[in-house]
């Protein structure tokens, strides 16, 4: 037989686009269409339906400037002759039907306000009757949001309402009322669903072959002038074939719907309110008319927004949600980044997510749903365990470039070796339509064959938002149990993790961070978000260890929970995976810095607050001040976690001489640094006496250079960092002002100032402080440039096989070699607050207090050592999706500690980022709670518990990487201690910790062990 497949299936494909799908809807009427361009931003439905409505033309009509909303009021009747037809209204606002949720959308409502459901380019219709009696009245109200189209990655200034345009970006497609051929949508779909199977099938399958004649068949009886009227008889020649059962063996795919909104990304937070609420609308309509579907929605932020924004829509999820058929799922407040997100606020991302659910819903989410970040730390299985949650989902790993993950279930092995079941659907996508290339790709890219049988399938619109479909469910339906296809069902993520755990418990075991190789530039780019986010999570410590020590302290002080509770949730939002990592537009970090600047106001306010009613009681008289250490070590003679007048000075002066050659050389007794003409780091020796140890720079090289790198990826700009930017360097060694700034006994600073590039400057203070182990460098930036990376380098002369950065709640090891394609392809790494490169016995630490993409390189020299160069990336200029990211002024601090242990880069990396206070009086404020001895045991946080008992909670972590044993002492009469879970409810399987005579209890932790207690004051228990 000759082979005609060719043939066959672009005559499949036309007479599908051009015959079969236009005949769902016929005989269109257009509808009268009235318009109200709302000024500026969205306003209330009620002010919406209230306002004076304009003739409009209807379809050609141009509307909506980019950001705009303009309300269609449309009406007209259903002709008489339609009776018992089932009729629609087919609103298309301008689509373009291949981006759902990434333009134009819009919400109908009816005249009493009730939300009908969104409209997007697939769901463009609404049913107004099952059964028309002809001559009905039909009045709609439609919410359209001009929201510009901005996934083409190119510069755009479409990105900020502000520089936008007022130019009408849509036009009106159709606004008829249509008759539904509910038999020609059956047809599409049994075209689709054998058409896209039939493409996937091996060449050599019959079954394949037999889809073939059957849809020729079906195509040669289907009357083209006349689609409604012979669509049965094309759908009785495929029956046969949509009736054939799947094979015994086929692989059995849940099928979960979802729809992936961003909380933020290429339209602003206020957009993803409503895009939430279009999305919930549709959602809840299709679950009205199809009983079997099932939904699942993550991010207890987006339900939040709901009950505030959409109550009666709300109100109806909520039923749902009784139901049991729209699932929430995640637990977390967003779907955060997990590189960059502080270990306290990981926990927070639990604990209020989850509450959430528990407090709205009575529901207690079982599992963790994050398809969409860039990356995943090590450190997440034991936060999984830790908020009561089983499993773990991502689909993100599958963007990898370099090397294919090896699993598609398996157990997920944390730092603490703590284990979760983990899934990475191999359908390879969060928002599936249940198409034939997708199924067969799942099955075909399913790494557990032959231990495994399942795999899980989100399918809906995603990112911008839509969800499901009934083409989608129509899929399903024929999928349950279709010959050449995996089986399909529809079923709420527990379902499939049950199952897959009950077959498949020995799965493969993964070890460390799910590293994505991929995206590595948003550890960098929006330094100010990042910036703004770092400084939010310090003092958010600050602000409740502080106010917790007051409410127990003093009389009449009262613990603010709804002003702490409200800003964890500010920032928790805004460690969404596209704001975190600065993959946002303009208008989205524009917000964010507002935000921050506001929150870190309110935290100031309320740590100095309390503060103040601590040091109350200290005579203030002569000048005097208490000096409040928050950092978990003590330091400059002021406890950890306490207060007390700043003693004198006990170190070595600082002392300042001319280097031979220019430059100068600073000496604390501690330290050398020799800084030459240039203005560099030629040398920084640490020791006893005058600073006679170990040389820390590399011979020949010089730390602080400044490297400045061409940065144009090959695809998505603020995401991705490409290896061969360094096939291209400039050293930044000329200056325009060199000078020592100050000297006195205390501390000597040198100031360089740089010009470089497009007109930016450098200005940096290198200083040198009395009894420190380190240089600060404190950047200040003027940030010109456009597709630039600006590095700051330290080659040191250490011979490190790995570097040790920190994560949440520990730190994780990464080769410095490239012996393989993976350790290759991580060529940018992330770290918080330092990274530590050592050998037996020396290392040194570079610590920073709001940069997280690094880079660690290796080489041998002439002389048989070897240099490690390790490597801070200071800011980027990306200019897609955000044209102007980080022009203007960049205030960036980082250290040099040589000679430091993993210990020293823990207690000086909280030290950095948890500056003293100081506040007039002469008070001494013993610590709330104390560990001793302070290493390796770091307590992470001191707060009162959430459910306002006035318990304390304190999170503590084990943080060199061994067993360590400690005893925490209360500044407060103990009634008990007990170990709790992330959400503060006791650990039915965690040991005792009773309380001591002298009020302590003792510890012991395993290896980077995060142990939550909560502590009842004695009085409380009384």
């Amino acid at each position: 037989m000759h082979d005609d497949r060719s043939i066959v299936e672009d005559r499949l494909r036309r007479v599908l686009d051009e015959r079969v799908r236009p005949a769902v809807h016929r005989d269109p009427v257009p509808l009268t269409v009235e318009r109200w361009d709302a000024p500026g931003e969205p306003v209330p439905v009620a002010e919406a339906l209230a306002a004076p409505y304009a003739p409009c033309a209807g379809a050609g009509e141009r509307w909506g400037p980019a950001w705009g909303t303009t309300w269609f009021r449309v009406t007209g009747s259903v002709p008489r002759g339609w009776a018992g037809r089932s009729v629609e209204a087919v609103l298309d606002l301008g689509f373009d039907r291949g981006m759902p949720g990434f333009q134009c959308e819009g919400l109908v409502h009816l005249p009493d306000g009730t939300v009908v459901k969104g409209l997007n380019p697939d769901n463009s219709w609404v049913r107004l009757a099952d059964s028309a009696a002809g001559g009905e009245e039909v009045v709609l109200y439609v919410e359209a949001a001009a929201n510009p189209i901005l996934n083409d990655p190119r510069p755009t200034r479409r990105g900020d309402v502000r520089t936008a345009g007022d130019e009408p970006l849509y036009r009106l497609a159709a606004m008829d009322l249509a008759v539904f051929e509910p038999q020609v949508f059956e047809l599409v779909a049994d075209l689709e669903v054998l058409g896209g199977l039939m493409t996937q099938l091996p060449v050599e399958d019959a079954r394949r072959w037999e889809l073939l004649r059957t849809i020729e068949s079906a195509l040669d009886v289907l009357d083209l002038d006349d689609v409604p009227g012979s669509a049965g008889a094309a759908r009785t020649r495929l029956a046969p074939a949509l009736a054939a059962p799947a094979r015994a063996s086929a692989h059995r795919l849940s099928a979960v719907g979802h729809a992936h909104i961003d909380s933020a990304w290429l339209w602003p937070l206020r957009e993803t309110v409503r895009k939430v609420a279009r999305t919930t609308a549709n959602v809840v309509a299709l679950m009205d008319e199809h009983p079997e579907f099932v939904f699942a929605m993550s991010q207890a932020q987006q339900l939040a927004w709901l009950k505030e924004h959409r109550p009666e829509l709300f109100a109806r999820v909520k039923k749902k949600i009784a139901a049991g058929t729209f699932v929430p799922v995640g637990g977390m407040w967003v779907e955060s980044d997990t590189n960059m997100v502080g270990g306290e606020a990981m926990a927070r991302q639990f604990l209020y997510g989850k509450r959430f659910f528990l407090d709205e819903f009575g529901i207690e989410t079982d599992g963790v749903w994050l398809p969409d970040s860039f990356g995943y730390t090590a450190a997440m299985p034991q936060l999984v365990k830790l908020s009561g949650s089983s499993w773990f989902l991502t689909q993100k790993i599958s963007w990898s470039r370099t090397n294919a993950f090896p699993h598609h279930t398996f157990w997920w092995e944390g730092i603490d070796g703590t284990r979760i079941f983990t899934h990475f659907p191999p359908i390879d996508t969060y928002n599936s339509d249940l198409g034939g290339a997708e199924l067969a790709r799942a099955a075909r890219n399913y790494r557990e064959k032959g231990r495994g049988t399942r795999s899980l399938a989100p399918f809906g619109h995603g990112d911008g938002g839509g969800g499901p479909t009934r083409q989608m469910l129509a899929r399903a339906r024929r999928l349950a149990d279709l010959e050449g296809s995996p089986r399909v069902r529809i079923e709420e993520p527990s379902a499939f993790f049950d199952a897959a755990r009950a077959e498949y418990e020995d799965a493969p075991v993964w070890v460390g961070e799910l590293y994505l190789e991929l995206h590595r530039g948003t550890y960098t780019s929006q330094a100010k978000t990042k910036q703004g986010n770092r400084r939010a999570e310090s003092l958010l410590r600050e602000a409740e260890l502080w106010a917790a020590t007051a409410a127990l302290r003093v009389p009449g002080y009262a613990y603010p929970y709804e002003d702490l509770e409200r800003l964890w949730k500010t920032v928790l939002l805004h460690q969404f995976h596209d704001i975190l990592p600065g993959s946002s537009i303009a208008w989205v970090h524009r917000e964010a810095r507002a935000t921050y600047e506001r929150v870190h106001g309110e935290l100031t306010a309320l740590t100095g607050a309390a503060q103040r009613a601590l040091a109350a009681d200290g005579a203030a008289g002569g000048g005097a001040v208490t000096v409040f250490n928050g950092a978990p070590h003590a330091r400059g003679g002021i406890p950890a976690g306490g207060a007390a007048p700043r003693p004198p000075r006990a170190t070595p002066p600082v002392t300042v001489a001319e280097r031979d050659g220019g430059g100068f050389v600073l000496a604390n007794g501690l330290l050398r640094v020799e800084i030459d003409h240039r203005g560099l780091l030629v040398s920084v020796r640490d020791g006893d006496g005058e600073g006679v140890g170990r040389e820390a720079i590399a011979p020949g090289r010089a730390g602080n250079l400044l490297q400045l790198h061409p940065d144009l990826p090959n695809h998505w700009d603020a995401w991705d960092i490409d290896a061969f930017y360094r096939h291209n360097t400039t050293d930044l060694t000329g200056f325009d002002e060199f000078e020592l700034a100050e000297a006195d006994e205390d501390a000597a600073t040198v100031r360089v100032v740089r010009g470089f590039g497009a007109g930016s400057a450098v200005r940096q203070r290198i200083t040198l402080r009395s009894g420190a182990r380190q240089v600060d460098l404190d950047t200040e930036i003027d940030w010109r440039e456009s597709e630039k990376l600006l590095k700051a380098a330290f080659p040191l002369d250490v011979k490190a096989d790995h570097s040790a950065a920190e994560t949440q709640f520990g730190h994780v090891f990464r080769p410095t070699h490239t012996n393989t394609s993976w350790e290759a392809a991580k060529f940018e790494i992330c770290a918080h607050r330092w990274l530590h490169v050592g050998e037996p016995g020396w290392g040194a630490a570079l610590l920073n207090d709001s940069t997280y993409g690094h880079d660690v390189t290796r080489e041998v020299r002439a002389d048989g050592g070897q240099t490690t160069t390790v490597r801070l990336s200071l800011l980027r200029a990306p200019r897609y999706p955000d044209p102007e990211t980080d022009q203007g002024t960049h205030r960036l601090r980082y250290a040099l500690a040589p000679g430091a242990t993993l210990a020293d880069a823990v207690r000086e990396g909280h030290a950095l980022n948890l500056p003293e206070r100081s506040v007039p009086g002469n008070a001494t404020v013993t610590p709330l709670v104390s560990v001793a001895p302070e290493a390796p045991i770091v307590v992470e946080a001191v707060k009162l518990a959430e459910d306002r008992s006035g318990d304390v909670v304190v999170r503590l972590y084990e943080s060199g990487g061994g067993r360590a044993s400690g005893r925490l002492l209360a500044g407060f009469p103990l009634a008990s201690a007990t170990a709790t879970d992330l959400l503060e409810r006791p650990l039915t399987d965690a040991p005792g910790y009773p309380v001591g005579r002298d009020g302590g209890v003792e510890l012991t932790l395993r290896p980077f062990e995060i142990l939550t207690l909560r502590l009842v004051p004695a009085a409380a228990a009384g």
